[in-house]
């Protein structure tokens, strides 16, 4: 049965990988971010990625009383507090401003959507019902499929 790139072992690059094309998409898209190298652009999607994954949770916990006022709408602020640590943490990737890394966010958003598009249709599993027992079943011992017990 074919399997999700995400699911098999190669997975984790694969996710860095389209991350990786996402920032290239995005300073290439946008005025306020700047990436110096390929180096630099490995580097952003592999701190992106960690930060998203060990310091975003512990950020939309704290601030969950805000994300709820606002309808969700908090994540955005919380994605682009993700990108402003990240141009912190990577000396190659500079974001100039908060609305710029706001905008970034909704472009890796966008293009990370778009890139793992063709994954989720290719690999997706057919429900099909399952097959009925053969009519000569006769583990039931003679007991209908509805029958009631009496006391």
């Amino acid at each position: 049965m074919s399997e999700s790139f995400y699911t098999q072992r190669s997975g984790c690059l694969m996710r860095l990988m389209l991350l990786s094309i996402a920032v290239i998409v995005g300073a290439w898209l946008l005025p306020g971010i700047r990436v110096e190298s390929v180096w630099s652009v490995f580097l952003t999607a592999i701190v992106i990625s960690l930060l998203n994954n060990l310091l975003r949770p512990v950020l939309i916990v704290i601030t969950l009383p805000a994300t709820v006022v606002t309808l969700g709408l908090f994540l955005f602020v919380i994605n682009a507090v993700v990108i402003l640590l990240a141009s912190g943490l990577v000396s190659g990737f500079y974001v100039d401003s908060f609305w710029s890394a706001l905008l970034f966010s909704l472009v890796l958003t966008g293009v990370n959507y778009l890139l793992e598009w063709p994954n989720r249709y290719i690999n997706r599993r057919n429900f099909t019902e399952k097959p009925q027992a053969p009519e000569s079943d006769t583990d039931d011992e003679g007991f209908t499929p509805y029958e009631e017990i009496k006391d």
